[in-house]
Protein backbone atom coordinates (compact mmCIF):
# COMPACT_ATOMS: atom_id res chain seq x y z
CA UNK A 1 0.00 0.00 0.00
CA UNK A 2 1.36 3.52 -1.01
CA UNK A 3 2.26 5.39 2.37
CA UNK A 4 1.32 8.77 0.75
CA UNK A 5 -2.29 7.24 0.27
CA UNK A 6 -2.50 6.25 3.80
CA UNK A 7 -1.09 9.51 5.05
CA UNK A 8 -3.61 11.70 3.04
CA UNK A 9 -6.37 9.60 4.05
CA UNK A 10 -5.30 10.30 7.81
CA UNK A 11 -4.75 14.00 6.85
CA UNK A 12 -8.10 14.26 5.86
CA UNK A 13 -9.86 12.77 8.89
CA UNK A 14 -10.09 9.07 8.26
CA UNK A 15 -10.97 6.63 10.99
CA UNK A 16 -7.66 4.64 12.00
CA UNK A 17 -8.75 1.37 12.99
CA UNK A 18 -6.47 -1.28 14.68
CA UNK A 19 -7.77 -4.56 14.31
CA UNK A 20 -4.85 -6.22 16.64
CA UNK A 21 -5.98 -7.95 20.16
CA UNK A 22 -7.03 -5.97 23.15
CA UNK A 23 -3.48 -6.71 24.62
CA UNK A 24 -1.58 -5.71 21.35
CA UNK A 25 -2.98 -2.33 21.13
CA UNK A 26 -2.12 -1.24 24.75
CA UNK A 27 1.82 -2.29 23.95
CA UNK A 28 1.63 0.49 21.72
CA UNK A 29 -0.57 1.45 18.57
CA UNK A 30 -0.75 4.42 16.18
CA UNK A 31 -2.04 8.14 17.64
CA UNK A 32 -5.65 8.68 17.09
CA UNK A 33 -6.29 4.34 16.73
CA UNK A 34 -9.37 3.55 17.90
CA UNK A 35 -9.18 -0.82 18.54
CA UNK A 36 -11.92 -3.19 17.05
CA UNK A 37 -10.41 -6.35 17.45
CA UNK A 38 -10.82 -8.62 14.04
CA UNK A 39 -12.92 -11.39 15.65
CA UNK A 40 -15.13 -8.35 17.07
CA UNK A 41 -15.23 -6.41 13.84
CA UNK A 42 -18.56 -7.87 12.68
CA UNK A 43 -20.41 -7.03 15.53
CA UNK A 44 -18.86 -3.33 16.07
CA UNK A 45 -19.38 -2.21 12.52
CA UNK A 46 -21.75 0.07 13.57
CA UNK A 47 -19.46 2.17 14.84
CA UNK A 48 -17.39 2.62 12.07
CA UNK A 49 -20.57 4.07 10.34
CA UNK A 50 -21.26 6.43 7.81
CA UNK A 51 -20.75 3.81 5.50
CA UNK A 52 -18.61 6.24 2.93
CA UNK A 53 -16.56 7.74 5.89
CA UNK A 54 -13.21 6.68 5.10
CA UNK A 55 -11.56 3.75 7.02
CA UNK A 56 -7.98 2.83 7.23
CA UNK A 57 -7.22 -0.24 9.06
CA UNK A 58 -3.86 -1.79 10.22
CA UNK A 59 -2.00 -4.77 12.26
CA UNK A 60 1.14 -6.35 13.15
CA UNK A 61 1.54 -7.64 9.80
CA UNK A 62 -1.24 -6.50 7.34
CA UNK A 63 -2.65 -9.87 7.28
CA UNK A 64 -5.72 -9.48 9.92
CA UNK A 65 -6.34 -5.77 8.50
CA UNK A 66 -6.57 -7.10 5.11
CA UNK A 67 -9.41 -9.54 6.50
CA UNK A 68 -10.84 -7.00 8.20
CA UNK A 69 -10.74 -4.66 4.95
CA UNK A 70 -12.34 -7.24 3.15
CA UNK A 71 -15.50 -7.93 6.17
CA UNK A 72 -16.19 -4.14 5.90
CA UNK A 73 -16.12 -3.57 2.09
CA UNK A 74 -18.64 -6.69 1.81
CA UNK A 75 -20.85 -4.83 4.67
CA UNK A 76 -20.78 -1.91 2.08
CA UNK A 77 -18.33 0.45 3.43
CA UNK A 78 -16.44 2.08 0.25
CA UNK A 79 -13.44 3.81 1.28
CA UNK A 80 -11.43 1.07 3.30
CA UNK A 81 -7.61 1.03 3.43
CA UNK A 82 -5.29 -1.60 4.26
CA UNK A 83 -2.43 0.19 6.02
CA UNK A 84 -0.91 -3.36 6.54
CA UNK A 85 1.40 -3.21 9.72
CA UNK A 86 2.03 -1.12 12.59
CA UNK A 87 5.89 -0.23 11.27
CA UNK A 88 3.75 0.49 7.54
CA UNK A 89 1.64 3.33 9.23
CA UNK A 90 3.48 6.40 8.47
CA UNK A 91 5.05 9.04 11.04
Amino acid sequence: MAGNTVKEKIAAGARVVDVRSVAEFKDGAYKGAINIPLAFLQARMSELEPKDKPIVLYCASGARSGQGARILKSAGFTDVVNAGGLDDMPD
